[in-house]
């Protein structure tokens, strides 16, 4: 499988870097950082590196095939420019692609509370068949610690794209 994990510069961008690593070997994962992310990411670490300016990417055409694209977290203003058809970087173009080709795009929109602007711009692209999954824990599964936490959405993330993991207590198991 070939994943996606873009990284905008919204809070929470440490949830993006562990989603990568949880994502499994096998997979090649590509990763865009945002500028205002300002993460540095090892190169040695299995991910191909795209820095969002570099627009011409293989990331921004439809024929580079790709299962899957995640934006972990998503900012209210790269929400707002995929609503809009706004593709002025590589995260908001690659995300137009996934769109445009109906291949899976999951936006993880990190602010509270979400202001109206925002709610009718993720309802809009929910009706596009853009998967709208904000960082959002349940109690069901007792988590104690943020790493915990942090697993049980990756965990919810990685189901909603298909793909298989264990990171965390599903409803009704080991009752």
């Amino acid at each position: 499988m070939r994943i996606v994990v873009a990284i905008s510069g919204a809070s929470g961008a440490e949830l993006g870097l562990k989603l990568l690593e949880m994502l499994p070997s096998s997979y090649e994962k590509h990763c865009i950082v945002s500028d205002h992310a300002k993460l540095v990411l090892d190169k040695e670490s299995g991910i191909i590196y795209h820095k969002n300016e570099e627009i011409w990417a293989c990331l921004a055409s439809g024929s580079f095939k790709t299962d899957a694209m995640l934006i972990v977290p998503c900012s209210m203003n790269t929400l707002a420019k995929i609503s809009c058809g706004i593709a002025d970087n590589l995260i908001s173009r690659a995300a137009s692609v996934m769109i445009k080709e109906n291949r899976t795009l999951l936006l993880a929109p990190r602010e509270m509370p979400f202001s109206a602007i925002a709610l009718e711009n993720m309802l809009k692209l929910s009706r596009l068949g853009v998967i709208i999954a904000p960082p959002v824990m349940a109690y069901y599964s007792s988590q104690s610690t943020l790493d915990e936490m942090e697993n049980f959405m990756i965990g919810k993330w990685l189901d909603l794209i298909g793909v298989e993991n264990d990171y965390y207590k599903r409803w009704g198991e080991n009752e």
